[in-house]
């Protein structure tokens, strides 16, 4: 490697491996705690790894978010959407309030639904499918992309069926693509501190699988800068791709940096959250050297960072902004920096300014068109 900043001999070794092989867990750890000027050549050789696997057209879709409710039973400590159901704030969308929602996005050209909400006390397979079939009725060209793992084990578990039978019945309703959420950090460690009622990281990655092996494929998600330490981080992208090399289900990696200041735990008196600029881009980096093209879209979550920063981003190994994302009340109540909607002319406003190429996805990223500009 080439390079006009002072590198160690251990930091130029793995740099120079990399663009042949995937790092080691071991490697990984290392890079994430680069300091100084080292972190620049991190960032040229993940940039650089990026053009030769999957070349300089940046990707996004164009979807909307459908949030049907925000009554949740789980409460997570980072999460500041989640109501009780007796709040006054707290609703269940109606059936022709989703519907509505829909037509909006499809006559301003969605492609994709994101169809997510709290984990309801009550609800089962049968409410899971209800709303998927409302949804493929009226607009049977739309893909979704709908649930979490949390919310098909909770959803089986009141049916009083299998993990297996469920996922059928899911997918038989509509279910194209299930969203990586619920992964958040993947120890058993950090789960008990911030998401004691969700599914454990074993069941997360049997759920996960089981969907995979039904032919439903779907994110794999991080969200981080809360309590987990930095082997947690690559721990969880260890998970990541052991999964990935078995089922190859996961369209693309998504890191999502916490916004802690609406969170309980931030609330509650919790120090130091949220992770620095420098760990973002560390960790973008880290991922692409790590799964190449294992998984080869790694997305930039342009609601989470902002657009600027988001655009810095994609010097760091991504290649994909995400969506357009109508409606994301989630990231909306963590304080999302630059709103929860997106123009196609502000995605392609970021792309063409780094000089690559604006294109549109569906959600499996199997059908791209060029974006005019």
């Amino acid at each position: 490697m080439n390079t006009r900043f002072a590198l160690s001999d251990k930091t130029r070794k793995i740099l120079d491996n990399a663009l042949d092989e995937a790092i080691s867990v071991e490697d990984a750890n290392y890079l994430m705690k680069l300091k100084g000027s080292e972190i620049f050549p991190l960032l040229e050789t993940a940039d650089y790894l990026r053009h030769e696997l999957v070349g300089d057209n940046v990707s996004f879709v164009n979807n909307c978010n459908i949030n049907f409710t925000n009554i949740c039973k789980i409460r997570c400590g980072f999460c500041a959407f989640g109501k009780d159901k007796d709040d006054p704030d707290s609703y269940i969308q109606s059936d022709e309030e989703i519907l509505e929602k829909g037509r909006i996005a499809v006559n301003k050209g969605a492609s994709e639904f994101t169809l997510m909400g709290g984990v309801l006390e009550d609800a089962d397979i049968e409410y899971y499918k209800h709303l998927l079939e409302l949804l493929k009725d009226e607009f049977p060209q739309i893909s979704i992309h709908g649930f979490s793992p949390t919310m098909i084990y909770d959803g089986c578990l009141n049916s009083n069926i299998s993990i297996a039978e469920g996922v059928k019945i899911l997918k038989k309703a509509g279910l194209d693509s299930l969203p990586g959420t619920a992964a958040e950090i993947l120890t058993d460690r950090s789960r008990s501190i911030i998401c004691p009622n969700k599914v454990s990281t074993q069941e997360w990655i049997d759920i996960v699988t089981e969907v995979h092996k039904q032919g439903i494929s779907g994110s794999a998600t991080m969200m981080y800068g809360h309590v987990e330490t930095v082997e947690e981080r690559v721990e969880t992208m260890r998970i990541l791709k052991e999964i990935q090399e078995e089922t190859h289900g996961f369209t693309e990696f998504i890191p999502m940096t916490f916004m802690p200041q609406y969170s309980p735990i931030f609330l509650n008196g919790q120090k130091d959250l949220g992770a620095t600029g420098i760990e973002d881009l560390k960790l973008y980096a880290t991922s692409r050297l790590m799964f190449r093209d294992l998984i080869p879209n790694i997305q930039v979550s342009w609601v989470k960072m902002g657009f600027r920063f988001a655009q810095i981003s994609l010097m760091a190994g991504a290649n994909d902004l995400g969506g357009t994302l109508g409606g994301d009340e989630l990231s909306e109540a963590s304080g999302a920096p630059d709103g929860v909607e997106a123009s196609i002319r502000d995605m392609i406003k970021l792309v063409t300014g780094l000089g690559r190429n604006p294109v549109q996805r569906n959600t499996f990223y199997t059908n791209f068109k060029p974006v005019d500009y």
